[in-house]
């Protein structure tokens, strides 16, 4: 059997270091990280997930509020927040919680948050900047989270073979420029790609973000690799479930990300550090995590 890989207890040991350096920044220098949610309308998973950020920010010490608009919020109530939340010097990091409504563009919202609040990574300067390998710019959490769980498995990337399943702007694309930077061989699959197994088979580490319960089957796995499954799919059952196959993937793999437990407390995290890492900045300190 493979090396299941536990995202809960890694976000757990990354979470210590933070509350560790918050509480310092705030003691030394009188700064407690502050991190703002928008929220619009009323969706259930979109609730949870933020009671989960907003808990283990406060756990950790920071600053936490949620702002909640009802789903026909209009273009100019929601400019405003965003607009009042870039200068409030007590928020160190903003995020827009998605999806949104589909009257409101999510692109030219995202567009309007400070990019030195942004602390999801989703601003275009900071994309431009994971793209062009520029430092100072946030990295979106998702895929900052995955790169953390690799490093638990990998000492070395360098020249490794990386399969990415799912090419969004959320995850996959910047899940790609983050493995470039390691210098990892990069290929990406989407819905036209033809072969899809054969291709699987070359990952030395294969990530997964498409959506779809069980999608990639567990004979598809590279012996040894490693299986980064991004997925959270709720079957009619109940069950949560993710885009691999995971019993028969778990036969094969070196080390698999389970679902829940894998990526999603990493994800959480990532946030956090990136709220912290803001803070730092607008002390004037360096990030020393």
């Amino acid at each position: 059997m493979s090396n299941i890989i536990n995202g809960l207890k890694v976000a757990e040991e990354i979470k210590k270091k933070l509350f560790s350096l918050a509480s310092s920044l705030e003691k030394e220098m009188g700064v407690k990280p502050g991190l703002a949610v928008l929220r619009i309308g009323e969706d259930p998973g979109s609730q949870l997930y933020v009671q989960k950020k907003g808990f283990q920010a406060n756990e950790l010490g920071y600053h936490f509020e949620e702002h909640v608009f009802p789903s026909w919020v209009s273009t100019e109530i929601l400019k405003a927040k965003i607009e009042e939340l870039n200068q409030a010097s007590y928020i160190h990091g903003i995020i827009l919680q998605l999806p949104l409504p589909q009257h409101l563009d999510r692109f030219y919202f995202l567009s309007l948050i400070d990019p030195l609040k942004d602390v999801d990574g989703l601003h275009p300067i900071n994309a431009g900047k994971l793209m062009q390998n520029v430092p100072g710019g946030f990295i979106a959490c998702t895929p900052l989270g995955c790169l953390s769980l690799i490093q638990t498995i990998h000492d070395r990337l360098e020249g490794l073979n990386v399969g990415i399943v799912g090419t969004s702007i959320l995850v996959g694309r910047p899940m790609a420029m983050l493995m470039l930077q390691q210098k990892c061989t990069i290929w990406m699959a989407h819905s036209k790609t033809k072969n899809l197994p054969s291709l699987c088979e070359m990952a030395d580490i294969l990530i997964v973000a498409i959506g779809r319960a069980g999608f990639i089957q567990g004979n598809w796995i590279r012996k040894g690799g490693t299986v980064i499954d991004i997925g959270i799919n709720r079957l009619s059952s109940g069950l949560i479930v993710g885009d691999v196959e995971f019993e028969a993937a778990q036969k094969r793999a070196g080390a698999i990300t389970p679902v829940p437990g894998g990526v999603g407390p990493m994800t959480v995290v990532s946030l956090l550090r990136n709220t912290l890492d803001s803070a730092y900045r607008y002390a004037g300190r360096p990030f020393p995590l």
